[in-house]
């Protein structure tokens, strides 16, 4: 949605039908999920529960909306279809804050929640709570919402009990909020919101094994995810096993393949076939690939999600690409141009485009007269010292791994090469120290 995208108040997405791209109806919206923050900011929203046909609950994040409208909500049509479980941090917008009394900053009088809006923040995929729709005086809740709807004075349905209403920002009403000297996992995830996943992960370290896992649980899963990735493996391996299977697997899920086959490696083997078995099987799929190579070769080191494009795609569709939020500069920094199938294994490998070439040319120009073919690949059992060699001598931050047959297996980026260079305690020490920036 563009800048200056329309409010949208929650109560109008009550029951609204849930369609897939090709129109399909996966469900009807049962609730909005938030995370609250500390102070007066306005709370993020994660995603909608969705009550699917089945009559069960699940989860849908606002990166998997497309289109949020009065009447109907598109998603990308990938729907993961476990049972929604709330978790600390969370709240629900109809279930919890609708009805809710609540005290307005400038005047201290007690108000009523009456609707919540939402909007997408301008340029960005991120919604936030945006107003609070609220009427003075004591009146009593509002009607039970057994149809989803929700009956409100300014729609008609409910003027007679009185008390004048209004629409107030977010910062201006207190009494939902997370308070700033509150305890528990909520304040501590929330004062951590900002912080690198490494460096939460350095806190996460030196917190007690209960804390640590009180904090694990309040994260969303690809916060979690990311933070894992940055953590020591015993740190890793106890955190996991601390969580639910069917959340393991999520958070599994959320990882880097290759750190999750990392760290999947280091579970006894019933437990990892277990879980193996709640992911998806894609993923799964993509996981066990990884760790049928060795730790220390290009194929243990490899991501099997590099940008892959066709040679008929264009310069504009490769830049597209590379602007993904979600891509680590490494990865962002070259494209692979392969032929069909384009996800790993592909089709054959026919080189790489760098981004600085893809600047250079014109937004229409096909990729596939771009590619640098004089680079050689890496093969998948190439021993860690070469690959290291090979990333010195061309002067690189990520290189194909590319099979017998031709075809691209994945991408080897300079971060996962230094994890491996490094000493096997160096995630544990500190690295804030007198010399270093930051320190």
């Amino acid at each position: 949605m563009a800048a200056g995208a329309p409010r949208i108040f929650v109560s109008h997405l009550a029951g609204v039908a849930v369609f897939d791209p090709v129109g399909d109806q996966v469900g009807r919206v049962s609730d909005l999920v938030a995370m609250l923050r500390v102070g007066r900011r306005p709370p993020r929203l994660l995603g909608m529960v969705v009550e699917v046909l089945s009559r069960r609950r699940v989860f849908v994040p606002m990166t998997r909306i497309t289109g949020v409208e009065s009447g109907q909500v598109i998603t990308t049509g990938v729907v993961n279809m476990r049972r929604f479980e709330q978790r600390p941090t969370e709240r629900l917008l109809l279930g919890e804050l609708l009805d809710r009394r609540v005290t307005l900053v400038e005047t201290g009088e007690e108000v009523t929640v009456l609707d919540i809006a939402i909007q997408q923040l301008p340029a960005r995929r991120d919604w936030e709570i945006d107003k609070v729709f609220v009427r003075r005086g004591k009146g009593g809740a509002l009607a039970p919402r057994l149809t989803g709807r929700v009956a409100l004075p300014w729609k008609g349905g409910g003027g007679r009990r009185g008390g004048e209403t209004l629409t107030v920002e977010w910062s201006a009403v207190t009494g939902f909020s997370l308070e700033e000297h509150g305890q528990g996992a909520e304040n501590l995830v929330a004062t951590f919101e900002k912080l690198r996943p490494a460096d939460l992960a350095n806190v996460l370290h030196h917190l007690s094994p209960k804390r640590r896992a009180e904090v694990a649980a309040a994260l969303d899963d690809d916060r979690l995810a990311d933070v894992l990735e940055e953590l020591p493996e015993d740190d890793q391996v106890e955190i996991l096993g601390k969580l639910q299977e069917e959340r393991a697997a999520d958070v599994l899920e959320a990882m880097d393949p290759d750190d999750a086959a990392d760290l999947l490696n280091e579970l006894p083997e019933e437990e990892k076939e277990r879980l193996l078995t709640l992911m998806r099987p894609d993923d799964a799929a993509d996981v066990r690939r990884l760790m049928s190579y060795e730790e220390r070769t290009a194929g243990g080191l490899m991501t099997t999600e590099p940008i892959v494009l066709r040679p008929d795609a264009t310069v504009a569709d490769a830049l597209a690409r590379v602007r993904q939020r979600d891509l680590s500069p490494a990865l962002a920094a070259q494209v692979y141009v392969c032929r069909p199938p384009d996800e790993t294994p592909t089709g054959k490998y026919l080189g790489t485009v760098h981004f600085q070439r893809l600047l250079r040319d014109p937004p229409f120009t096909l990729v596939g007269s771009l590619v640098d073919s004089d680079l050689p690949p890496l093969g998948p059992d190439t021993p860690l010292p070469a690959v290291t060699s090979y990333f010195a001598a061309y002067n690189l931050v990520a290189a194909p791994v590319v099979d017998e047959s031709g075809s691209l297996l994945g991408a080897v980026t300079v971060d996962d090469v230094l994890d491996h260079l490094l000493p096997d305690d160096w995630r544990e020490t500190e690295f804030h120290e007198e010399g270093v920036p930051g320190g």
